[in-house]
């Protein structure tokens, strides 16, 4: 998985969240090895859209992609979790997956393969 950062831009405004957000975040946090990259991605799709923050979620289920989840596996879950974190959550996460895996099966593999990610899913 490439490493994920924080958009540099927002360092103009905020350097001290993107330092954090860079170091412990994407350097600490999601490289402990208690847990996979896949599951990590999984476990964060799972909380942003029961959270409904879709914002951030978006850009989590590409990773998740990226992290070798199927949309299969990420629809899998959706479906489930809407029994628990609301009908309205789960429609908005599976509307953004289906984008998203759009998306990606218009792309080029080689392209779909080589993204480079910033935590706001600007490339």
């Amino acid at each position: 998985m490439p490493k994920q950062s924080a958009p540099q831009e927002l360092a103009q405004i905020a350097p001290k969240l993107v330092d954090v957000t860079n170091e412990v975040l994407f350097g600490d946090i999601w490289e402990r090895p208690g847990l996979s990259a896949r599951d990590r991605s999984l476990v964060t799709v799972s909380v942003l859209a029961a959270l409904y923050r879709s914002e951030q979620l978006g850009y989590h289920l590409g990773v998740a992609l990226d992290n070798g989840l199927s949309v299969e596996e990420l629809s899998e879950a959706i479906t489930h979790l809407a029994f628990y974190a609301g009908w309205p959550n789960a429609m908005t996460a599976i509307t953004l997956l289906k984008k998203i895996a759009d998306e990606r099966s218009a792309l080029p593999p080689t392209r779909a393969a080589n993204r480079t990610r910033t935590i706001s899913g600007r490339q």
